[in-house]
């Protein structure tokens, strides 16, 4: 199965120059694992399928407005904050994580693929400057907490997809762990975006602001 299989499958509009990007991060993110690894060698071989295209799912929930900000927590190597990117260019992604070379796996795939509207930062998310529209990330902790460490990050304000808030990648039963945040919530189900197994429990979380 050729790099982009999948993406293609699902983002039939790609412009000549997001597919170079995305074939240009697949390549960079398997050459820097090697040195950093920030993915599992079994994910590795399932890159686009497990990291790519999972971080995608956001962008059937919502098309981001150009000059939308954007900070990603969490990022690790840059998921989902990196394919996003890619498929927003007009956005602005502020990746962060506490790790610092995890950051620095976020810089070399940034330089490599000439994206230009991502910032990156080694800190933790309290700490961050700024506010910004969404709070996106992919299950770094429970949401009670996750809520506490950005709330006075996100400015709110409306969208005709969904409002400014927070976007999260779950996996299985998030019902308790809602209950726990006692916030209302919208949950999307990426099976119903996506026909590979892979995905069949996995969600898109919205937390309105």
């Amino acid at each position: 199965m050729s790099d982009l299989f999948l993406i293609n499958k699902y983002f039939q509009e790609l412009t000549e120059l997001q597919q170079s990007q995305y074939k240009k991060a697949l390549d960079t993110y398997r050459e820097w694992n090697q040195k950093i690894n920030v993915i599992s060698r079994k994910d590795i071989e399932n890159l686009e399928e497990k990291h790519f295209l999972h971080s995608l799912a956001i962008a059937k929930v919502i098309k981001f407005d150009n000059g939308t900000k954007i900070m990603d927590v969490g990022t690790g190597g840059g998921f989902p904050g990196i394919p996003l990117a890619i498929m927003f260019p007009e956005v602005k992604f502020h990746l962060v994580d506490s790790i610092a070379k995890k950051i620095k796996v976020v810089e070399e795939v940034v330089n490599a693929t000439g994206i230009k509207n991502v910032t990156y930062e080694h800190a933790r998310a309290e700490k961050v400057k700024g506010k910004f529209d969404y709070v996106i990330s992919r299950a770094v902790t429970r949401m009670k907490p996750f809520y506490s460490w950005i709330q006075n990050k996100i400015e709110p304000g409306p969208h005709k997809d969904v409002d400014h808030g927070i976007i999260y990648l779950k996996g299985g039963d998030i019902s308790e762990e809602m209950d726990e945040l006692n916030k209302s919530y919208q949950e999307f189900n990426i099976s119903d975006m996506y026909t590979e197994p892979f995905f069949e429990t996995k969600k898109v979380v919205h937390v309105p602001f």
